[in-house]
């Protein structure tokens, strides 16, 4: 598959002098698109959730931490524990932002 400024140049020759970037020209011309997702799916903690999920499973099976009242799966392995709660602080609390 041709890369991007191939696949540009196809299309305009000459789009140096019409564009001031590939992308520019690229999005123009219709080469690329953006892409629309959920708000969430742009939230660190969820893309990340997976990572935090195994480091957790790692760490339980490195130490053979098993919970009580837990079924294992096949592997051995227990589900992923969830995160503690994050505990908000009230305006005017030592610690808290005032805007």
């Amino acid at each position: 598959m041709p890369g991007l400024r191939e696949r540009v140049e196809a299309l305009l020759p000459e789009w140096e002098r019409w564009y001031p970037s590939l992308f520019d020209a690229a999005q123009d011309l219709g080469v690329i698109r953006a892409r629309v997702c959920p708000p969430s799916a742009l939230l660190l903690s969820r893309r990340h959730a997976a990572v935090y999920e195994e480091a957790a499973q790692a760490f339980r099976e490195r130490w053979n931490i098993v919970e009580e009242g837990v079924e294992t799966d096949d592997g051995g392995r227990a589900p992923a524990a969830p995160r503690p709660a994050r505990r908000r602080r009230r305006a005017g609390q030592p610690g808290s932002r005032q805007r």
